[in-house]
C-alpha cells in the first residue's frame, strides 16, 4: 500500500473510529508505530482535527469536526455541487452559512484555472434568484438542530396578528419564496400548524417528547406532498385563457387545473377551509378572468372584499 493511499485509508478509519491509539493503527496497517506518528503528523498538517491526550489510557481523538477524505469528482459534479451552494445565495439566514460559503471557495481553488473561468461565466448567465423580504431568521441553526434532536420545544411566536407561547414538536423545514417554514405540531391546537421561522423570537425550553404523543409525517417530503391538501371545501372555478396562465404559476390552484383548447379552462379541487380567504385574495387579482362556480361562501368573502375596497376608494 503506498503512503498516499494509506493516508486516505487512515482518514476513513479515523472518521469511523473517532478515538484510538497509535498502536491500534499500527496493527490495523501493518506498519511501525514510529511510521504512524509520521502519518498522523501528516495528517495534522494538513488541517485534520486530531487531539493527543496524554497518560495511560491516553491516544488520539477526533475533535467536534470531522474531516471528509478526499473524494474524486468529474467537472460536471464539481459543477452541480457549485450552484447547489449557488442556488441558496439570495436566502438571508442558512443553518449553515459559513459552510456553504467555505465549501463553495473550496470548491472554487481546487478548480482548474479554464473550469474556474467557465463557472464564473455562467454564473453570469444563470441564477436561482429568491426575492429578498427584508426578514431575518436568527433562530434558524437552533430550530434546525432542534429538528435532528427530534425534540419539543417551548417558543415565542409572534404572528399576524397575536404574540404567544407555543410548544411545538417541529418535523422539519423548508424554504419557499424567500422565506423559512416549520411545520410542527402544535400541543396548543393539537394539529400540525404552520410555523415562520423569522416569526419565531424565543426558543424558552427543549426537552424530549414521547412518539405516541406527536402524531406526524415521517418526513418534510411527505408533509409537502399533503401541503393545503383538504376535504373541506369543494372549490369550482371557471378560467379565461389569462386566468389559466395565472393559475398556472400558483402550486395550489395548479394541481386542480383543466385546461381546455382555446386556452381557457377550469379549476375543481378540495381544500381546507382555512384555505378559504387567501383564495378570495388571490381571485380578487385575477379580476373577470375567473368565475367562482361554488362554493358559495368563496362568492360571499370575495363580495365583502369588493365592499370594503368600494367604501375605501370610491366613498
Amino acid at each position: 500500500m503506498s503512503k498516499a493511499q494509506r493516508l486516505i485509508e487512515m482518514m476513513i478509519t479515523i472518521n469511523a473510529k473517532r478515538k484510538f491509539t497509535v498502536g491500534e493503527l499500527a496493527e490495523e496497517f501493518g506498519v511501525s508505530k514510529r511510521t504512524i506518528l509520521r502519518d498522523l503528523h501528516k495528517l495534522e498538517e494538513a488541517g485534520f482535527p486530531l487531539y493527543s491526550e496524554v497518560g495511560a489510557a491516553g491516544g488520539y481523538r477526533l475533535l467536534k469536526e470531522r474531516i471528509l477524505p478526499p473524494i474524486a469528482f468529474s467537472e460536471n459534479e464539481a459543477k452541480a455541487v457549485f450552484f447547489a451552494c449557488q442556488a441558496l445565495q439570495f436566502y438571508r439566514d442558512l443553518p449553515f452559512e459559513e459552510e456553504t460559503l467555505s465549501v463553495t471557495k473550496k470548491f472554487l481553488n481546487c478548480l482548474s484555472p479554464d473550469m474556474q473561468n467557465t463557472i464564473m461565466q455562467i454564473q453570469k448567465r444563470l441564477v436561482f434568484w429568491t426575492p429578498d423580504r427584508h426578514r431575518k431568521s436568527p433562530l434558524l441553526k437552533q430550530i434546525f438542530h432542534l429538528i435532528l434532536a427530534e425534540n419539543t420545544a417551548t417558543i415565542r411566536y409572534v404572528s399576524a396578528h397575536k404574540e404567544s407561547l407555543r410548544t411545538i414538536r417541529p418535523l422539519g423545514l423548508y424554504a419557499m419564496n424567500g422565506l423559512w417554514y416549520c411545520p410542527a405540531y402544535c400541543m396548543e391546537s393539537n394539529q400540525i400548524r404552520e410555523f415562520r421561522v423569522d416569526r419565531i423570537q424565543d426558543i424558552l425550553e427543549e426537552k424530549s417528547y414521547e412518539a405516541e404523543n406527536c402524531p406526524v409525517p415521517d418526513s418534510i417530503q411527505e408533509y409537502l406532498s399533503h401541503l393545503e391538501e383538504g376535504k373541506d371545501c369543494r372549490v369550482k372555478l371557471r378560467l379565461t385563457a389569462m386566468g389559466v396562465k395565472r393559475c398556472e404559476t400558483e402550486f395550489l390552484l395548479a394541481r386542480g387545473l383543466q385546461i381546455l383548447s382555446d386556452g381557457s379552462g377550469w379549476i375543481e379541487l378540495d381544500i381546507r377551509e382555512a384555505t378559504l380567504d387567501w383564495l378570495a385574495d388571490y381571485l380578487l387579482s385575477l379580476g373577470n378572468h375567473a368565475v367562482v362556480l361554488e362554493p358559495e361562501e368563496l362568492n360571499l368573502r370575495i363580495k365583502k372584499k369588493v365592499e370594503l375596497l368600494y367604501r375605501q376608494y370610491c366613498e
